[in-house]
């Protein structure tokens, strides 16, 4: 999968949060108030009894996320379409349970031919579009101060930190650009600290008869709150339909297809998929090491001109079923090749905000590499840092970034402790782990001549 995310999370939701968020998404009390037909959660039921077996009307209230009150109503009509039966209490059990009659296993086996789906009630599309603009990600603007104090921890240029904060408020894509190693990947991330309200991602959304599921457990975050007995209170509380989430923040790589940015449908279990920009709707969505997917820049660069004008997205659901749905995230596009090899000139200025990531200066250099000693609890004798910057960097004409501090101390500490000696950085030591660290074109060209002679 070509997304990083969180799947859990120990924020709590107060109560300030939770009216909030009741009112974006208030809880649906009948059924009209679903946007669902009689028709359509009778089918959902009928598959939740097909692999479940007989359910009460709490258990199917909880699979649904709808209130019982709906649940018992759709139970009525299809009792009345001789789909379901009641079960006799068995021993202590005080609920009434349903299940399925001969006609009903029919019924629903066919409605699982239609749709492998089965889950909680899906949100319909108009519903989830309204939902989804109300909560948009660029309603908030970035202020200098908020940049400082997010980045507070971070070693960084200030004038480069005075370039993200704009950009964020632009509502454009941003385009980062620098060598390897310069930091934009980890820069990128950290930019979701600014955004850290909570958003509503529902679990599914209903394009007519169609269910396509949007929340992703490897994405999104949830967030948990103590909910009491809102289940049968019915005038309190969110749609359950929805998780309460924090932004989603995806990113993916060189491994992204054109496919990925498409509703996906597997015909093996009759299921769709959202595409990863619909999942990250309400937060960040990053390309990183653009020029190396597997689809060109430009038809990359190309997919994403409309969205981006329009703030919607135009999906196919394979079958000439098109819809559109709100496209709102901050795109972000990542890459250490040179931006005009990607694209000229003229197409790139419709991208928006171009950033580029250079070296460090000497002074944030040694910032981090002192970071990074206190990190690893470990003592640096005095000239080894000039050692490393004149000796090893300046001399051999490599450039200075935040990448090399970490990777260089972490290895030289493998080396003392692999000596058994105290965690104490020598020149030796970081003689040793520059030799292991750096690929040298010409030692390599001249270890294979001598190979091949002796």
């Amino acid at each position: 999968m070509a997304i990083t995310g969180f799947s859990s999370s120990d924020v709590r939701l107060d109560q300030i949060g939770q009216a909030k968020i009741s009112k974006l998404a208030p809880r649906p009390i009948q059924l009209q108030d679903t946007g669902l037909s009689e028709g359509f959660i009778a089918d959902l039921i009928a598959k939740h009894l097909l692999s479940r077996g007989a359910l009460s009307i709490a258990e199917l209230s909880s699979l649904l996320a709808l209130a019982g009150s709906i649940i018992e109503q759709i139970l009525n009509f299809m009792r009345s379409e001789a789909r379901i039966e009641v079960k006799p209490r068995a021993g202590q059990q005080q609920a009434l349970s349903y299940s399925l009659t001969e006609a009903g296993r029919v019924s629903a086996l066919d409605a699982t031919m239609r749709s492998g789906y089965v889950g909680p009630a899906p949100v319909p599309l108009k519903h989830y579009a309204q939902v989804a603009r109300a909560q948009t990600i660029h309603a908030r603007s970035v202020a200098q101060s908020a940049m400082l104090a997010a980045f507070e921890d971070v070693v960084m240029e200030r004038e480069l930190l005075d370039k993200l904060g704009p950009s964020l408020n632009s509502g454009r894509a941003i385009f980062l650009y620098g060598g390897a190693g310069t930091g934009k990947t980890y820069i990128s991330q950290k930019l979701s600290r600014l955004f850290f309200d909570l958003t509503l991602v529902p679990h599914a959304i209903a394009i007519d008869d169609i269910v396509v599921q949007v929340f992703d457990h490897q994405l999104h975050k949830v967030v948990t709150y103590d909910s009491g007995d809102e289940r049968i209170m019915l005038d309190r509380g969110h749609d359950p339909r929805f998780h309460v989430c924090e932004r989603p923040v995806a990113i993916t790589g060189g491994e992204l297809t054109p496919e990925m940015l498409e509703i996906r449908y597997d015909a093996s279990t009759r299921l769709y998929e959202a595409p990863l920009q619909l999942k990250a709707n309400n937060g960040m969505f990053i390309i990183d090491d653009m020029g190396r997917q597997r689809i060109t820049p430009e038809a990359l660069f190309n997919r994403w001109i409309v969205p981006l004008e329009e703030k919607r997205d135009y999906l196919d659901l394979g079958y000439g079923k098109h819809f559109s749905v709100p496209f709102d995230v901050v795109l972000i596009f990542s890459t250490n090749i040179n931006p005009l090899e990607l694209a000229d000139e003229a197409f790139l200025r419709r991208i928006g905000y171009k950033i580029e990531f250079k070296p460090l200066s000497r002074d944030l250099y040694t910032r981090i590499w002192d970071d990074v000693c206190r990190e690893y609890q470990v003592v640096c004798e005095p000239d080894v840092l000039d050692f490393v910057i004149r000796k090893l960097h300046a001399a051999q004409g490599v450039a200075l970034l935040p990448c090399h501090p970490r990777d260089l101390v972490g290895m030289a500490v493998d080396h003392a402790v692999y000596s058994g000696e105290p965690r104490k950085i020598t020149e030796r030591h970081m003689q040793w782990a520059w030799d292991n660290y750096f690929v040298s074109a010409d030692e390599y060209a001249d270890s294979v001549d001598r190979q091949s002679y002796s």
